[in-house]
C-alpha cells in the first residue's frame, strides 16, 4: 500500500524531526559512542526521545491551527517512520554491520496493521514485522532485538512479529487477523525486494480466490466488535474507534475493498462502480473527522483514550471549535456532528455491501437477519401494489431509476409495501432514494395519500421500529416529518439518556409494539390496559413520536412538542378530538413518571392532583402505556420492578377518583388481594404467622412494594428476629440494573435516613434512589439502592459488605459520621451544570408540607440534605428519592416538631436558603491536569 499523502495546503511536522538529517543525526550520536554500546543506546535514545517529544507537540500545534485529523495521523505515521529509520541505521551500521551480507542476512522493516495505512493517532501502538530470508542467521534476531530495545526504551508500545515469507504466508491462510494485518502492509527500511516478494506471494496465494471467506469473515468480527461495544452507533458515549460508524468500520470496509476489487485506496473504488465521486468524497470526509476527533481525544486525555465520555465531551467541543446556538450547547452540536457521521459511515457499509452483493461476496440481508446462503442471480418479480417496485432477489426494489420523479407518493409506498410484506429493501432502492430527497417538498408532505401511508406504517402491527428505522437511515423520515429531522443524531448532554433523541423515539415506537403483541411480562400494566384502547392504538404511536420531538429548542420540550403535534397531526388525517388527546399526551408525557417516583402515592392530596391532570380514565390508560414505554427506552437498566410497581399503584389509586368509585374501600381490597398474594409465595410459613406479619405493614406498603420485595422483605424481618437483632442490613447486587440494592432494618428514629445516607457517601457508595418504610411496630425498612462500582459480581459483593458495615456502625454510634464526612468525602468534579432548585409547597399534601430539592448529584447529597432539613427542626414523614442520570430530585414530606405544616413565608425562605446551600462550594472547579503523550 502506497504510502499516503498530506493533502495539498497542510504542512508536516518539519524536516528538523523527519528524513535523511534525522538519520544522519542519530548516526553521528551512535558513533560519538562507537564500542561502549549502553552509552551508545543511551544517547540515541535521548536525542530519538527529545524529538518524539517534539514531534508530538508539534503534530498537535498543526492540529489545532489546520483541524485537519487525517493531516495528523499522516504527520505522526512519518515521524514514526523517521525514528524506525534512524533506529535501523544505528543497529545495522554501528552495532551489527556487516561488509558483505550474505542471502540469509538480509531484513525488510514492515509497518502493519494501523500503522501499515501511514496513519496513526497520538497514543497508537507501533505494529511492525521484521520479514527475515527462509534461511536466516544470528543477524537478524540481532539486529531485530537491538532495535525494539531502544523502540520501548523510548517509551513506544510495539506490537512485532519476527518472521519469513513462508512464515507469513502459513499464518495468513490460517488466522484472519494476520492476514487483514498483511493486507495494509507497508515497506519502511531495509532489503525491499524481500518485501516485494512478500506483497506479490500473499496476493497470488493467500487473497486470490478467497473473497468471500474474507467478506464473512470481517462481517462476523465486526459483529462481535459492536456486541461488546454496543450495537446502536446513537450511544452517547460512543467509541470512537470501535464504535459502531467508528474509525473501525470505516476501516473494515477499506479492508473489504481492498481484498475483494484489489485497490489500494477509495478513490480506486469509483473507477470500480463501487463508490460515486460524491460517496468516495463522503468517505474521505467521514475519516477527517474521525481521525480529527481521535487524535484531539488523545492528545486532550494523554493517553490512547477512545471513549467520547461525558467529562471530555464539553472540553473535546471547544477544541474542535464548535458554539452555542439557541436551545443547543456547544457540546451537543458536536456530538450531533459525531452522529450524522456514524450514520453516514453506515450508509458507505449499506453502499459496499450492495456492490459485494453483486459479485456475489456476501449473504443477502433479510428484514430480521442475514440469510445463510449466497446470491444464486437476480430475480425480479413484479408488484400488484405498484409497477413502480419489484422484488428483486427476496427483496424490495425499484422498477427502475425514475421511480420517486413519477410519483413522489412513492418515497412512502417503498416502505409501506416493505413493511406489509416483511420485505427487506433492495440496497440499489435505498441508494436511490438517498440521492433524490430533494423530490420530498411540501406538496408531497400535504398529500393525503403519502399521510396516509405514513400513518399505517407508524402504526403498523408488524414492525414498525424497524421500518420508520430504515427511514431514518435514508432520510425519508426527517425530510417528510421536518421536526423529525431536527432531532436527527441530537444528544442530550446528560448521564440519563443513553441514546440520541431520534434513537430514543424508534425505541418506544418498538417498546409500544412489543406492548401490543403482550410478550413482555415486564409490562404486566400496559399490556393489559393496551388490550382495551384498539380504537386509540393509533393515538399512541403518533404520541410517542412526536414526545420529544421539540427537544434542543430554547423553550420546555412538552410544551412546544405539544404544539408540533397540533400542526402534524391533522395532516396525518387525525380528527379535531384526537390531536386534543396526542397534544395532551405530548404536553404531559412526563406528569406520571414525576408524580409515581417523587410524590407520596399513600396521601390523598397526591391523588387528587393527578386526577385533575389526567381528568378521565381513557387518558390516564393513554398515558400509563406511554410512561412505560417512554421510561424503558432510555436505556438498559432504567426501567425495573420497583418503578412499574410505582406506576401500578399511581393507576389503581387513581382509577376509582376518575370513575366515581369510593377510593378507601378499593384500596382495601387491594390490600387484601396483595397480602394474599404474599400468603401464596410463603408457602411454607403458617397462616397465623402471615397473618401476624402482615399486620406489622401500613396500606401503603402494600401497595408500592412489588411480590418479589415484598417476600425478600418478610424472610429478611424474620430471620433478624430468629437472630434476637434489632439492627441488621442485607445486599443484592442486581448487575442488570447497574445498581446493588442495599435493605436496612432498625428501629426508627427521625434521623435514620440522615445516618444511613451519610453512611453510604462516607463508604463512597452514590444512593441513586431510595424507598423508605416504616412498621406498626417502630421499625423502618429502607430499601436503598447504590450505584454500581465494579463489573465482576465478587468485587461488587466485597464492596457492599463495607457499605454493610459502615451502616450498621453509624446506626449503633460506633463511627461520628460529621469526622467521617469530613475527612473522606471528596469534592466532585462538575462535568455537568444544573441549576438547584428548592420548591416548599403546601397544596400537594394534606397533612405534610412538601419540600422537593433538584440539583447536580453527588456522593453525599443526601446526607448533606437530610441533616440540613434536621437541623432546622423539621421531622421528616417519608422521603422520595431519585436521580434522572446527573439529576437528584429529592422529595421530603415534612412538619414542625408540633406534627404542623410550614405555614409562615420567613421560615420556608430560611429552608430553601438552607438548601440551596448545600450544592455551593461541593465542587472542584479546577480540572485536573492532563498526562501528555508519553515521548
Amino acid at each position: 500500500m502506497s504510502t499516503l499523502r498530506i493533502p495539498k495546503g497542510h504542512r508536516t511536522i518539519g524536516e528538523p524531526f523527519l528524513g535523511r538529517l534525522m538519520k544522519a543525526e542519530v548516526l553521528d550520536i551512535a558513533k560519538a559512542h562507537a564500542g561502549r554500546e549502553v552509552e551508545l543506546r543511551r544517547a540515541v535514545v535521548a536525542r530519538l526521545k527529545q524529538a518524539l517529544s517534539e514531534g508530538n507537540v508539534e503534530a498537535e500545534r498543526l492540529l489545532m491551527e489546520d483541524g485537519c485529523g487525517r493531516c495528523c495521523s499522516v504527520r505522526l505515521s512519518a515521524l514514526q517512520d523517521a525514528i524506525i529509520a534512524a533506529v535501523h541505521e544505528v543497529a545495522t551500521t554501528i552495532l551489527y554491520p556487516i561488509d558483505n551480507p550474505s542471502r540469509a542476512e538480509r531484513m525488510a522493516v514492515v509497518a502493519v496493521g494501523g500503522y501499515g495505512r501511514g496513519m496513526l493517532a497520538p497514543g497508537s501502538d507501533t505494529d511492525i514485522l521484521f520479514v527475515l530470508p527462509y534461511k536466516q542467521t544470528a543477524w537478524g534476531e540481532s539486529v531485530a532485538e537491538a532495535m525494539l530495545y531502544m523502540l520501548w526504551d523510548l517509551g513506544l508500545k510495539v506490537g512485532h512479529a519476527t518472521r519469513s515469507v513462508e512464515e507469513c504466508l502459513r499464518q495468513a491462510r490460517a488466522d484472519i487477523t494476520i492476514r487483514t494485518s498483511i493486507l495494509e502492509a507497508r515497506f519502511l527500511v531495509g532489503d525491499k525486494a524481500l518485501f516485494e516478494d512478500l506483497e506479490t506471494r500473499f496476493d497470488k496465494e493467500v487473497v486470490e480466490g478467497t473473497a468471500t471467506e474474507f467478506v464473512t469473515a470481517k462481517m462476523a468480527e465486526r459483529e462481535e466488535r459492536l456486541r461488546k461495544a454496543g450495537q446502536s452507533r446513537y450511544l452517547v458515549e460512543p467509541n470512537v474507534k470501535d464504535g459502531k460508524g467508528g474509525l473501525r468500520d470505516l476501516h473494515t470496509l477499506f479492508w473489504i475493498a481492498k481484498y475483494v476489487y484489489r485497490v489500494r485506496s477509495t478513490g480506486e473504488l469509483v473507477s470500480k462502480g463501487v463508490f460515486t465521486r460524491d460517496e468516495a468524497r463522503l468517505f474521505t470526509r467521514c475519516e477527517d473527522f474521525l481521525w480529527s476527533v481521535r487524535c484531539h481525544l488523545h492528545f486532550l486525555t494523554g493517553r490512547p483514550e477512545e471513549r467520547l465520555s461525558f467529562d471530555l465531551q464539553r472540553e473535546m467541543a471547544q477544541r474542535l471549535g464548535y458554539t452555542e446556538h439557541p436551545g443547543q450547547r456547544d457540546v451537543e452540536r458536536f456530538m450531533k456532528h459525531y452522529f450524522l457521521v456514524a450514520k453516514d459511515v453506515g450508509d458507505l457499509t449499506a453502499i459496499l455491501s450492495a456492490g459485494l452483493e453483486a459479485r456475489h461476496e456476501k449473504p443477502v440481508p433479510g428484514l430480521k437477519g442475514m440469510v445463510d446462503r449466497l446470491r444464486s442471480g437476480a430475480k425480479r418479480t413484479k408488484l400488484k401494489e405498484s409497477a413502480d417496485f419489484v422484488i428483486d432477489t427476496e427483496r424490495l426494489n425499484v422498477a427502475d431509476d425514475l421511480a420517486f420523479v413519477r410519483d413522489g407518493v412513492n418515497f412512502l409506498r417503498m416502505f409501506h409495501i416493505a413493511d406489509k410484506r416483511n420485505l427487506a429493501l433492495h440496497p440499489d432502492a435505498m441508494r436511490l432514494a438517498a440521492s433524490s430527497l430533494s423530490l420530498i417538498d411540501q406538496k408531497l408532505r400535504e398529500n393525503p395519500e403519502a399521510n396516509r401511508l405514513f400513518l399505517e406504517i407508524i402504526c403498523s402491527k408488524n414492525t414498525p421500529e424497524t421500518v420508520l428505522r430504515r427511514m431514518n437511515e435514508v432520510g425519508v423520515l426527517g425530510r417528510f416529518l421536518p421536526e423529525f429531522g431536527k432531532v436527527v443524531a441530537m444528544m442530550q448532554f446528560n448521564m440519563y439518556h443513553h441514546y440520541t433523541v431520534d434513537e430514543h423515539l424508534l425505541r418506544c415506537i418498538g417498546i409500544l409494539s412489543e406492548i401490543e403483541r403482550n410478550t413482555n411480562p415486564e409490562n404486566a400494566l400496559a399490556n393489559e390496559l393496551m388490550l382495551t384502547l384498539k380504537p386509540q392504538r393509533h393515538l399512541l404511536y403518533v404520541a410517542l413520536l412526536l414526545h420529544d420531538i421539540a427537544k434542543g429548542r430554547p423553550e420546555d420540550h412538552s410544551i412546544a412538542g405539544a404544539r408540533v403535534a397540533r400542526r402534524v397531526c391533522p395532516r396525518l388525517g387525525l380528527s379535531a378530538a384526537e390531536t386534543e388527546t396526542v397534544s395532551w399526551l405530548v404536553e404531559q408525557h412526563l406528569v406520571m413518571s414525576t408524580v409515581a417516583q417523587s410524590r407520596d402515592l399513600s396521601d390523598r392530596r397526591t391523588i387528587e392532583n393527578f386526577a385533575a391532570v389526567v381528568q378521565n380514565l381513557d387518558r390516564m390508560k393513554l398515558l400509563t402505556i406511554l410512561t412505560t414505554a417512554d421510561i424503558r427506552a432510555v436505556g438498559p437498566g432504567t426501567w425495573n420492578g420497583w418503578k412499574a410497581q410505582l406506576l401500578r399503584t399511581l393507576y389503581y389509586e387513581t382509577e376509582p377518583m376518575l370513575t366515581g368509585g369510593f377510593s378507601e374501600v378499593d384500596r382495601g381490597k387491594r390490600v387484601k388481594v396483595a397480602q394474599a398474594q404474599l400468603r401464596h409465595a410463603l408457602s411454607d410459613w403458617s397462616e397465623e404467622d402471615v397473618n401476624a406479619y402482615s399486620a406489622r405493614h401500613y396500606p401503603s406498603y402494600w401497595l408500592r412494594t412489588d411480590l418479589d420485595t415484598k417476600v425478600r422483605h418478610a424472610r429478611f424481618i424474620t430471620e433478624m428476629e430468629a437472630a434476637g437483632q434489632t439492627l441488621t442490613t442485607h445486599a443484592d447486587v442486581e448487575p442488570a440494573r447497574g445498581i446493588t440494592e442495599l435493605t436496612v432494618l432498625a428501629p426508627d428514629h427521625p434521623k435514620l435516613l440522615s445516618v444511613i445516607a451519610g453512611a453510604c457517601a462516607a463508604a463512597g457508595a452514590n444512593i441513586v434512589d431510595a424507598q423508605i418504610s416504616t412498621t406498626t411496630d417502630g421499625l423502618a425498612l429502607d430499601t436503598i439502592a447504590i450505584r454500581r462500582a465494579f463489573d465482576r459480581d465478587e468485587d461488587e459483593e466485597r464492596r457492599a459488605q463495607r457499605i454493610r458495615v459502615s451502616i450498621e456502625k453509624a446506626l449503633t454510634g460506633e463511627v461520628r459520621l460529621p469526622e467521617v464526612m469530613a475527612r473522606k468525602l471528596p469534592k466532585a468534579r462538575r462535568t455537568f451544570s444544573v441549576e438547584p432548585e428548592v420548591t416548599v409547597n403546601n397544596a400537594w399534601s394534606n397533612r405534610h408540607t412538601v419540600v422537593e430539592v433538584s440539583g447536580l448529584d453527588r456522593p453525599g447529597l443526601l446526607f448533606e440534605l437530610t441533616n440540613t432539613l434536621s437541623r432546622l427542626n423539621l421531622n421528616i414523614a417519608s422521603a422520595h428519592v431519585a436521580t434522572f442520570g446527573e439529576r437528584a430530585v429529592d422529595v421530603f414530606y415534612v412538619t414542625d416538631l408540633m406534627g404542623a405544616k410550614i405555614t409562615g413565608a420567613a421560615r420556608q425562605s430560611a429552608i430553601r436558603r438552607a438548601l440551596i446551600t448545600v450544592f455551593e462550594g461541593s465542587f472542584d472547579e479546577e480540572e485536573p491536569p492532563r498526562r501528555a503523550i508519553p515521548a
